[in-house]
């Protein structure tokens, strides 16, 4: 066969593989296209819109975004939104690491039993595990009858009604669904490590807490910061807790974004121009704060 005649067939088969790669690629591209850049880009038109249908709503500019800026309940759930982030994602995520320290230990007995037990709570539905927060924690809830009971409190006390306790209560509800989340991440980084590294550290005499600080945490840096990143992400679009937990209260002093961006659009008088503008400050954090959490997190040349 002539070589010019080889290269022929070769290209033929080249663009055959393309064609074939496209035509598997152009369902999924197409069902993204219309079910995530399509609302994306309607939302993003319809947050310089106002009004309350949308056969009535008018172009309004920049009205919704500078709206945002001076609207009390908003700042709130701006603010809330972000003690929860600051709180709750560093305490999540250092015991879920240490808990995948302990749980990869192959001397550890039981091993499966405790990772179950861990993640279980992953497993359990959103709205399910709220409300069950919300008995425990009730005035009349499981939580206040020990207390009653061992002589520490007289009365229930109101942990969903005093702003500090619900947002506490929220933070500890959130730690509990999410650390055996991040855990199995981190289980699945460490079981990457040759076991051999910890052996040598351990005959150099390091101890447990440098071979964690020195080991541990290196080499699990990218496993690290895709979990702090997923953790914000999630934690910037918090609304189950908000919703089915505290119900935003006391006096909005638990309300998320998502929970007040779902208020403005269902709730109260339809406002769907101002609920997309607020969703896109959203898309900005999270955007923002992955960027730097990437800048912070890889240090790769």
């Amino acid at each position: 066969m002539s070589q010019p005649m080889a290269k022929k067939k070769k290209l033929s088969l080249t663009k055959r593989h393309n064609l074939t790669g496209w035509a598997f690629l152009a369902p999924a591209a197409l069902l993204i296209a219309v079910m995530s850049f399509y609302p994306m880009i309607k939302a993003f038109v319809l947050s310089f819109k106002s009004g309350s249908t949308f056969k009535t709503m008018e172009w309004a500019g920049f009205s919704n975004y500078i709206r945002m800026f001076q609207d009390t309940v908003f700042i709130q759930s701006l603010k809330n939104t972000f003690i929860y982030l600051i709180i709750q994602v560093p305490i999540m995520l250092v015991l879920a690491l240490m808990l995948a320290s302990l749980l990869n230990n192959k001397h550890l007995r039981f091993k499966g039993f405790f990772r179950t037990a861990i993640f279980l709570p992953c497993a359990t539905s959103l709205v399910s595990y709220a409300i069950i927060f919300r008995s425990l924690f009730a005035t009349d809830g499981f939580v206040n009858s020990i207390l009653t009971r061992l002589g520490i409190l007289h009365t229930g006390y109101g942990f969903l009604t005093n702003p500090t306790s619900a947002r506490i209560i929220i933070v500890v509800a959130l730690i509990w669904r999410w650390t055996g989340y991040n855990m199995v991440f981190y289980l699945s980084g460490l079981q990457n490590i040759e076991y051999s590294v910890y052996e040598a550290a351990k005959i150099d005499g390091a101890s447990p807490i440098q071979t964690f600080f020195k080991i541990t945490c290196p080499l699990l840096k990218p496993t690290i910061l895709l979990t702090a990143i997923m953790s914000t992400n999630g934690t910037l679009q918090l609304f189950d807790e908000s919703v089915n937990l505290t119900g935003g209260g006391p006096a909005n002093a638990t309300i998320t974004m998502s929970h007040y961006i779902y208020n403005c659009s269902f709730k109260y008088v339809a406002n769907f121009g101002y609920s997309a503008a607020m969703s896109f400050l959203v898309l900005i954090l999270v955007a923002i704060l992955a960027f730097i959490q990437m800048k912070v997190g890889d240090k790769r040349d």
